[in-house]
């Protein structure tokens, strides 16, 4: 009786590692297109946690006055000022790249807390063509950001000025009379806001009737 034909131990180890890498192999690739697309996602997530970060911490510093961000107020306050006085500096800066002179009129002055005042700043253009800046503000100390607010300011919007133009630039402001039950702040008797102007590439284009606001109207 024939007998089948029987492999040896050899021939079929040798076919085993023939097929073996190559299974491997496919398994390899599939790991690494695994991990080349979570690590796709992750970057993805990254870039656009990225873009969202600008715009939402932005919107923090306003809500909370974090890092000395001023706040937006409607009116005065409804309880009035108070006996309490404290001394607000005024602080200017302009970025390089933009030709501007920037100064307050007044370097300090004296306010009781909940006291609506009107100050303001001279802006001139050194150069011989329209430039145009937006300024960025903060208060100091950081922590007083929240209860220092702001009625009208210049830095709301982006300035445009013409050729060799000076302008009188205000701020209509109060601090917030809660300060004063604030008890980390009962030892504080200054506070500084300082005002960098940036130079805007791009500046928009504004009606001539949008300068009206920089005219002096006294104390609201």
């Amino acid at each position: 009786m024939d007998r089948e034909p029987t492999i040896s131990r050899d021939q079929s180890r040798t076919a085993k590692q023939e097929r073996g890498p190559s299974k491997g192999l496919a398994k390899g690739l599939g790991r690494d297109v695994l991990v080349a697309s979570i690590c796709g996602g992750v970057v993805a997530l990254m870039v656009g946690a990225s873009y969202a970060a600008v715009p939402f911490y932005n919107w923090f510093c306003r809500a909370t006055g974090f890092n000395g961000t001023t706040q937006v107020a409607t009116s005065a306050p409804a309880t009035g000022p108070i006996a309490r006085k404290i001394a607000v500096r005024f602080d200017s800066n302009v970025a390089p790249g933009l030709p501007w002179k920037f100064e307050p009129e007044q370097s300090e002055i004296e306010v009781n807390i909940g006291q609506v005042v009107t100050v303001f700043y001279t802006v001139t253009n050194q150069a011989a063509r329209t430039t145009a800046g937006q300024a960025a503000y903060n208060v100091a100390p950081l922590t007083v950001g929240s209860y220092f607010q702001k009625i009208n300011c210049f830095c709301f919007t982006e300035q445009t000025m013409a050729p060799g133009e000076k302008r009188e630039m205000p701020v209509v402001f109060y601090v917030d009379p809660s300060i004063a039950d604030d008890h980390e702040n009962d030892g504080l008797n200054t506070i500084t806001l300082s005002y960098t102007f940036y130079p805007v590439r791009d500046p928009v284009v504004k009606p001539l009737a949008s300068g009206e606001g920089d005219k002096r109207k006294g104390n609201l």
